[in-house]
């Protein structure tokens, strides 16, 4: 545990590195449903009170629920493609019906995965790794040009901003001194949004009307069990906890520099899938561990989990505090892009020192390359199964989703596999 006086500004960073990511996917459901403003307000705010209580739970740990590692969990990204035609169709209370059902799945996936464990070699867990990575810079670019769906997308100030932010968090990182070097993130963001100021970024229109406390209310949207939503959500969940072994052992070896145990595995993974269930009876969304929070462990050398506990109950106050989560939610995509493409490289290049330990034989060669094959193939490419059912089409154009299936088929039927 560092001095608070550190240790503060430190979990703060970890809240602004996600804060934006975590509230876009509630932002998405409700515009594809035309949810009025008074629930999309609570729709928003539930979604950082839950991320709070989920990031407690995996980084402090109750039991055996909990990898107790310095993770932070948010909203994910990867049931928005499934989720949005269940809204549309049977509306939100069968979304969190669905979502409750597919958390214990993915709980129950955590506690049988020593049994499992041979599905994720070293080879299969690095992929996973720098498949993330891969998937997410992306993304870190889209908000370095203003974010999705900007009018202005790719104007001069946007990247010009983000070009500022990259480069003053890189010389805050690599000159920069201990406490400086640590919080370079957080001064890089910081220093980006004083400059976006001039540059008419900053709209504060929502923290005007935003109140000042509101406590969550269960079952707000209701719970309803629908089969048709049920079956796709679980398909995804099960799947999504490779996204979720991937991320703990980014988080292990780039924090620890070593492969995680089955029982942190086992906690990381019954942390999401309970998490998930709790999100569905408060009424937010599926809940995951935060890829580019573990970027920001590799890149500023803070391993600590009570620097992300700390940051886990930054959530909880922005949820309880509508003002505080609409003022952190001002902070233009621009000065977020330049700071999380740092993070996002950093996924990837821990998934290369992973797969740095693995024999670089044929057999493993082959595993990674068409693994990233498919990953990154199907993602870019969303014709080819444009014919397809909706459902398939999220898991498809996921790009993980195909990518792990691939990783983990190949290690079973490919000979040579090491017997564990």
């Amino acid at each position: 545990m560092p001095p608070l006086r550190e240790a503060v500004p430190l979990g703060l960073q970890h809240v602004l590195a996600m804060f934006v990511g975590n509230v876009t996917v509630p932002l998405i459901i409700a515009a594809a449903i035309n949810l009025p403003q008074a629930e999309t307000i609570f729709f928003v705010q539930v979604t950082m009170f839950v991320a709070g209580i989920a990031t407690l739970i995996q980084s402090l740990g109750i039991g055996p629920i909990g990898a107790r590692m310095p993770i932070v969990m948010g909203t994910s990204f990867g049931f928005v493609p499934v989720l949005i035609p269940v809204a549309q169709t049977h509306g939100l209370a069968a979304v969190f019906g669905a979502a409750f059902v597919g958390g214990l799945t993915m709980a129950l996936v955590g506690l049988f995965i020593r049994r499992i464990r041979f599905l994720f070699p070293p080879v299969v867990t690095g992929t996973f790794v720098l498949m993330i990575g891969l998937l997410m810079i992306p993304v870190g670019f889209a908000h370095a040009g203003g974010g999705f769906g900007a009018e202005d997308f790719g104007s001069l100030r946007h990247i010009g901003l983000a070009t500022f932010v990259f480069f003053t968090t890189l010389c805050l990182h690599q000159y920069g001194r201990g406490f400086v070097s640590e919080m370079s993130i957080l001064l890089g963001i910081a220093i980006g949004y004083i400059a976006s100021i001039p540059l008419g970024l900053i709209q504060i229109g929502g923290v005007e009307n935003a109140g000042w406390f509101q406590f969550p209310v269960p079952l707000q949207f209701g719970l309803e069990f629908v089969p048709a939503a049920i079956g796709g959500v679980v398909i995804m969940a099960i799947v999504t906890c490779a996204e979720s072994i991937g991320d703990i052992a980014g988080t292990v070896n780039g924090g620890c520099d070593r492969e995680p145990t089955d029982r942190e595995l086992s906690g990381g993974v019954m942390a999401d899938g309970l998490a998930t269930s709790l999100a569905a009876f408060f009424g937010a969304l599926p809940q995951i561990s935060f890829s580019q929070n573990v970027g920001l462990v590799a890149f500023t050398g803070v391993a600590s989990r009570y620097v992300v506990a700390i940051g886990g109950g930054f959530l909880i106050l922005a949820g309880l505090l509508p003002k505080l989560g609409a003022l952190i939610t001002t902070i233009p995509d621009a000065v977020l892009g330049g700071a999380v493409i740092i993070m996002f490289g950093l996924i990837a290049s821990a998934g290369i020192k992973m797969l740095a330990a693995v024999e670089p034989n044929r057999r493993n060669m082959l595993i990674i390359g068409l693994s990233l094959s498919a990953a990154i193939g199907l993602r870019e490419q969303q014709e080819l199964y444009a014919n397809v059912s909706p459902g398939l089409q999220a898991i498809l154009h996921s790009g993980l989703v195909p990518g792990a299936v691939v990783s983990i088929l190949l290690n079973l039927v490919l000979p040579g596999r090491v017997k564990e």
